[in-house]
């Protein structure tokens, strides 16, 4: 059987974003991506622009790989996750969503726009996402539409991952090893 799927965001679990801006966390190290080589929704804005400032921290790759998941961007950087985030965290390159038509368009029921896609590309196995921006809607929408086990974990973007996170993490694909067992 498969591992389970580990969809990752960047901004917010992988890149502490919201951290102050001055101060860079400890452990991590500062990537600049120029404006016009960006992530989807930043292209159209002019080269002129102050490049991206991302935090990423180097020891995410090592752990993220050891947690018994199969990893998967789950960003509106989609692909350009390979080129600029996978390198400084050492990960291989990563199958990617692309969320084509819907990146970043508001649903009217309130689900964040990422979900639908999310639960699609899964077609029933079981997942894991981490991100910033899930809420309430997003939980109950994998609840009603995904067959298998789905894990929502929210990380906030002050602050980015954390030990505990990847203990949660790691408990929950251990609980998936379990259920296999015991259903094999």
């Amino acid at each position: 059987m498969k591992r389970p799927l580990l969809f990752l965001d960047v901004d917010g679990p992988l890149n502490p974003y919201a951290a102050q801006p001055e101060r860079r966390p400890d452990g991590y190290t500062t990537l600049r991506v120029p404006r016009n080589d960006t992530h989807e929704y930043d292209r159209g804005f002019s080269s002129r622009r102050r490049p991206l400032r991302v935090w990423l921290n180097p020891e995410h790759g090592r752990i993220l790989l050891r947690l018994g998941f199969e990893l998967c961007w789950a960003t509106t950087w989609m692909d350009d996750a390979n080129r600029w985030i996978a390198p400084v965290l050492g990960l291989p390159e990563l199958p990617f969503v692309d969320f084509g038509d819907v990146l970043l368009q508001e649903r009217p029921d309130g689900v964040h726009w990422k979900t639908g896609r999310l639960v699609d590309y899964a077609g029933g196995r079981p997942f894991a996402w981490v991100d910033d921006e899930q809420s309430e809607l997003d939980q109950s929408y994998v609840a009603a539409h995904h067959q298998g086990p789905g894990l929502l974990h929210h990380v906030n973007p002050r602050i980015g991952l954390r030990e505990n996170d990847f203990h949660t993490l790691a408990d929950f694909a251990s609980s998936l090893d379990t259920s296999r067992t015991i259903a094999g």
